[in-house]
């Protein structure tokens, strides 16, 4: 497949995936990130000189068009270690398009045909539908918590909050990954002795026990349309989430899955 080839995947008929070279091309995806993140102009996620300079060096900018119109776009560049790891910065889709799993798809096997066995990226861990995308639609892993990773952010969908992170690692050639591009999701069964580390109660966080060697962290079912109407709870579960998810995280556990669209599977570590 070369550089500039044209993809249809199975998961999303009729929308085709393409690099993006051109100023008009980059132009335009510089307004669909405004227009999705809700941003003023000149505050994009990723502006047209950053994405005019990836491109021109051989990274990864592209975009998503559905009967001609942009309807995604994606910018990642080549990561340590050198020669094996790629990472999306940006990736922002206009909802009920499939351009997400779309760009995704593309993003895997351009990294693939350069040699590449991953692609690492951030998301909110608080976002149910963002935790349930990359763990179970595409195969992905959290492997890191990062707090307040990008500074308050005052766009639309971080609406001011602290940004914390979930840094997540997709090993392209990994079972989960090669099924997840197959359009066959694997899911993660749960055991009948695993315990509620974080739970939802009356639309705030509560914390359980984590000492159990399963834990199921849950995520609040609307964190964006909490931080609008309740901005003390959304900051009860920016806490919870980073004391929790975070804490076991840096304690070794591992996320396994996403249940349920709702909770985090995770494995304690064990010792000898």
């Amino acid at each position: 497949m070369s550089a500039d080839t044209v993809t249809e995947p199975p998961a999303a008929p009729g929308l085709v995936v393409r690099e993006l070279h051109d100023l008009r091309a980059l132009e335009g995806a510089n307004a669909l990130f405004e227009e999705i993140w809700g941003s003023s102009p000149g505050a994009s996620p990723m502006g047209v000189e950053q994405m005019r300079a990836l491109s021109h060096a051989g990274n990864y900018v592209a975009g998503a068009f559905d009967d001609g119109q942009l309807v995604g776009a994606s910018v990642a560049f080549f990561a340590a270690p050198v020669g094996e790891a790629l990472h999306s910065h940006v990736t922002g889709a206009l909802p009920g398009r499939r351009a997400g799993l779309a760009l995704k798809l593309h993003q895997r096997e351009w990294a693939l045909e350069r040699g590449l066995r991953r692609i690492t990226w951030t998301y909110d861990p608080l976002v149910r539908r963002n935790a349930h995308f990359n763990l179970t639609k595409l195969g992905g892993r959290p492997v890191e918590y990062l707090t307040s990773f990008y500074g308050p952010m005052d766009d639309v969908i971080n609406g001011g909050d602290d940004t914390d992170r979930a840094l997540v690692a997709w090993e392209l050639n990994d079972a989960a990954a090669v099924a997840a591009a197959a359009s066959r999701p694997v899911s993660v069964p749960v055991p009948d002795d695993a315990a509620i580390a974080l739970s939802v109660r009356d639309g705030l966080p509560v914390v359980g026990r984590t000492d159990a060697a399963t834990l199921l962290v849950q995520v609040p079912p609307d964190i964006e349309g909490l931080r609008r109407t309740d901005p003390g709870a959304a900051k009860a579960w920016r806490l919870a989430m980073r004391d929790v998810l975070g804490g076991l995280l840096a304690d070794g556990a591992r996320v396994t899955g996403f249940h349920d669209r709702s909770f985090y599977v995770v494995t304690r570590a064990t010792t000898a």
